[in-house]
């Protein structure tokens, strides 16, 4: 079984992802969605496969995905964001090919919710992201996960990259094994990281530091919403919560602290170099 994991607030298009995540599972599958904080107009029917958690007051993110992983039965997890369209059989497609220690992402599209179809656009789909060197972008500071397009093109319609590595990834969605979510990684930890930010970087550092990897499926695909200012955030968080997050994250992961890890950061670096906004001598010019 697959578990499929939606934290959700004030969410237009919440509906709509749970309806097709269910018509286009194929497989043995349960929908868990939390809702944080507030009730969807209208509310969702009944369907055996859907369970709702709902708190009265907002935990936050990252409390959301860990309630729903505690009572979920499936043997894999898929944490959706709550505007996201899928492809058919996307379920057994992505557990077909999931080690024990493995992150996997779909390919992903761009959403057009209004219409509830693929965005027309002649960008090229996101199969590969790499992290941002943390003062490459110095209005935001921090370790982020950008769209690497050159990677895309230099591997696109290519057999043998149909499932290959990817140095990171957007949290829209993911899928591991429920024993890597919590043997592994131990849950999301709200340490430093606070209620919501950095959650691609820590599920992804963890990953390929401690001896793991992260995975593109290009065989399969989620089209995301990317909501702007023309949707604004379900997740509103206090800019300085995300900048202290940002902050904590560059420290500890750049700093080598995390105990856990076969690697130091330098690995990650070196084994997908050269990384865009990573210079040859970036260890001579970090000051811890």
């Amino acid at each position: 079984m697959l578990s499929v994991i939606v934290p959700s607030r004030n969410e237009r298009f919440t509906e709509q992802t749970v309806h097709d995540v269910l018509r286009n599972a194929t497989g043995s599958i349960e929908v868990i969605l939390i809702l944080d904080g507030w009730w969807p107009t209208p509310i969702l029917p009944d369907d055996p496969r859907l369970t709702l958690i709902h708190f009265s007051h907002p935990r936050g993110m990252r409390n959301a995905i860990n309630a729903a992983a505690a009572i979920a039965k499936g043997e894999y997890l898929l944490k959706t964001d709550a505007h996201c369209m899928f492809d058919h059989g996307f379920d057994e497609i992505l557990a077909a090919n999931c080690d024990d220690d493995w992150v996997v992402i779909p390919r992903r599209h761009r959403l057009d919710a209004e219409n509830w179809c693929l965005q027309d656009t002649t960008k090229p789909p996101v199969d590969y992201e790499y992290l941002s060197y943390p003062f490459w972008h110095p209005d935001d500071p921090g370790m982020h996960g950008q769209i690497w397009n050159e990677r895309t093109l230099e591997r696109m319609d290519k057999p043998e990259y149909e499932i290959d590595n990817n140095m990171s990834f957007q949290g829209s969605c993911w899928f591991m094994s429920a024993r890597h979510f919590h043997d592994f990684l131990g849950g999301l930890s709200e340490v430093g990281y606070g209620s919501f930010k950095q959650e691609a970087q820590e599920i992804g550092l963890k990953t390929w530091l401690g001896g793991g990897q992260i995975k593109i499926n290009k065989r399969t695909w989620v089209a995301h919403l990317h909501k702007g200012r023309k949707y604004g955030r379900g997740y509103s968080m206090d800019k300085n919560e995300l900048r202290s997050a940002s902050d904590w994250c560059t420290d500890h992961w750049m700093n080598n602290r995390w105990e856990g890890r076969q690697h130091d950061l330098s690995w990650l670096i070196e084994k997908f170099a050269p990384v865009p906004t990573w210079s040859d001598n970036w260890r001579e010019i970090w000051t811890p």
